[in-house]
């Protein structure tokens, strides 16, 4: 079954605009019920100049609002990297930034209390990190007490307010062998599966359990729009921009770096000379 890849921002916003799918992938990979969502893809524009033409930089960011069974309530940032700039440390930590600060992210309590909602990350990488190979990694807090070491277990708002989980999914690293239910849905990010257009993966509906059958054919429904095709297109053209600005970027950078040594060269000659 040939089907849109969702490793495409488009392509993902159009899989998690069905709710109930959304709340199969973040359940899933969160490992806990979800009783309520609101997702809240946006849509951003940037402006971009380098030395040869101006271009517009159209990115999507998604974050969820969730509910659990217990009533508690949290904020669930998603990013989706295809490729690896030197910039992207920072653009995430910019964007979890503004998350803390945005005044709306806050919830009431059962007491009628209102208090900011804690914040947990979803990373879905196109690359592989420097020394780990682990598919799935979970970064979760846990509280000590700082003389004896003892763990703490009730959590505490000023805490949880301050830090946050998170949750690392390196596609390239996600194994042909699928170990349990959250690889098998996941696989649905292998790229060893892309189709001769890159833009599209084969799919057996029959390798996934029937409780995800309905993300197969959602992503199916997402390859047979024109518009969603169109869009990726223009993603790839965004993504040719930026690593051409990059090595632009970085040619410049090893120029200038040579040019300091030549100077540095040519001051230790002429110390020498006077010497």
């Amino acid at each position: 079954m040939r089907v849109a890849n969702p490793i495409y921002d488009v392509v993902f916003k159009y899989l998690i605009g069905d709710m109930k799918i959304a709340k199969l992938i973040l359940s899933s990979i969160l490992g806990t019920e979800i009783e309520e969502l609101e997702f809240a893809p946006t849509e951003l524009q940037t402006r971009i100049k380098n030395d040869h033409r101006n271009f517009t930089v159209f990115r999507i960011d998604f974050t969820a609002r969730l509910r659990y069974p217990d009533g508690k309530s949290e904020l669930v940032i998603i990013e989706i990297q295809k490729a690896k700039f030197h910039t992207d440390i920072m653009r995430f930590r910019r964007y979890l930034g503004t998350q803390y600060q945005n005044k709306e992210n806050v919830y009431t309590d059962k007491k009628g209390k209102t208090k900011p909602l804690p914040i947990k990350t979803i990373y879905f990488l196109g690359t592989k990190l420097e020394h780990t190979d682990a598919p799935i990694i979970k970064v979760k807090r846990k509280y000590f007490d700082g003389i004896t070491n003892e763990p703490i277990i009730n959590p505490e708002t000023f805490i949880e307010s301050l830090t946050h989980d998170s949750y690392v999914i390196q596609i390239p690293s996600l194994k042909e062998e699928r170990r349990n239910k959250l690889e098998i849905l996941l696989s649905i990010f292998d790229q060893r599966q892309r189709d001769q257009d890159a833009h599209y993966l084969n799919l057996k509906e029959e390798d996934f359990p029937e409780e995800f059958r309905p993300v197969i054919r959602r992503l199916l429904q997402a390859g047979q729009e024109k518009e969603v095709y169109d869009v990726m297109i223009v993603e790839d053209e965004i993504l040719d921009e930026l690593a051409e600005l990059e090595r632009s970027i970085e040619e410049k950078d090893k120029a200038l770096d040579d040019n300091k040594k030549t100077i540095d060269e040519l001051r230790k000659k002429i110390k020498s000379l006077e010497g």
